[in-house]
């Protein structure tokens, strides 16, 4: 499914931090630092200073937190479903033009994933598991579409950093839910933005939007039809 994931048009220029790697890790000492550190005569107060200086830096703490499996999701969107296919959608050139267009800019996507609900041998709709960029990493939620094209609450499976963690209220994800196409996915005028999540709403708002119109170019004559 990586092939199906839009470029980001949001003019993204800095690299996405990795924060595998703890600040120890990631700290390299200066010139200044070295000659405390090699100094014979200096030494046990070289490394005094340099783990002074480390302990005064301050440290980004950034949190993690997965929150829902993908199958928890998948019932939350569809509870009555019975089963849920995965399915590979795929593109021609048209039509990803056709989807860009109608989704408007976007950041930076990772991973994009789809299944059909199925109740009773019926198609009840479709579960996606996207990802997006917040500020600094990439929040993963899911989004489902029912048959006739009508939005469910959004849910959140798992949020990497420190600050905007809020999109996981009851509120914000519930602004989705009954809405029927993207004159009704406008960022302020119809999902609005959260006081200190204002890019995490912003974006998950816009990955959303490429979700609705994937579905309308790829998926909704097979929905209409059963």
């Amino acid at each position: 499914m990586d092939e199906l994931n839009p470029k980001a048009s949001y003019g993204y220029s800095r690299a996405i931090k990795n924060h595998s790697h703890s600040y120890l890790e990631q700290w390299r000492p200066g010139d200044e630092d070295r000659a405390y550190m090699t100094d014979p005569d200096r030494g046990s107060l070289g490394w005094a200073v340099a783990l002074a200086a480390l302990t005064a830096a301050p440290v980004q703490i950034v949190v993690a937190t997965e929150y829902l499996s993908v199958e928890a999701a998948q019932k939350a969107l569809f509870p009555q479903a019975d089963l849920f296919s995965e399915l590979v959608v795929s593109l021609n050139v048209a039509q990803r033009e056709q989807v860009a267009r109608l989704a408007g800019p976007q950041p930076p996507h990772r991973n994009l994933r789809a299944w059909k609900a199925m109740r009773g041998g019926e198609l009840a709709g479709y579960v996606f598991v996207d990802e997006v960029i917040g500020r600094e990493d990439f929040i993963t939620y899911a989004a489902g579409i029912d048959a006739a094209g009508q939005l469910r609450a959004l849910e959140v499976l798992a949020y990497r950093e420190s600050h905007g963690g809020e999109i996981r209220s009851d509120a914000w994800r519930h602004q989705f839910a009954g809405r029927h196409g993207l004159g009704q996915l406008r960022v302020q005028t119809d999902i609005k933005n959260i006081a200190g999540a204002t890019l995490s709403c912003e974006h998950v708002t816009a990955g959303v939007r490429w979700l609705v119109a994937l579905w309308q170019v790829a998926l909704r004559p097979a929905a209409a039809s059963g």
